[in-house]
């Protein structure tokens, strides 16, 4: 097994670890702003996956991974932002129904 492989493999399993561990100890009802802030570092994923998709890094398949790579980024992205959108939504204040001037006690 080519060493520089084994070595990526590596870290890739340690941060899946990781992740995991920092994602667990999150309250629940904290996981949706934290969705929401890591938005931009998605972004700079998308911006990754275009370069690579366009310098053909690796031929056809350095070519595939970047797109595929650019799907799911952007696919991660839009659907953050649909459910910050949604999340704001709920802390609108909503209409009242009854007129400005009609003041009730």
């Amino acid at each position: 097994m080519n060493e520089k492989l084994l070595v990526e493999l590596t870290v890739f399993v340690l941060s899946v670890f990781v992740g995991f561990e920092v994602i667990s100890k999150v309250p629940s009802m904290l996981h949706t702003p934290l969705m929401s802030a890591t938005n931009a570092i998605h972004g700079i994923v998308v911006v990754g996956a275009m370069l690579v998709a366009g310098a053909a890094i690796g031929g056809p398949a350095g070519r595939a991974i970047g797109i595929a790579a650019m799907i799911l980024a952007t696919i991660n992205v839009v659907g953050g932002f649909a459910v910050t959108g949604r999340m704001l939504q709920m802390f609108k204040a909503k209409p009242s129904d009854a007129p400005a001037g009609d003041a009730r006690r």
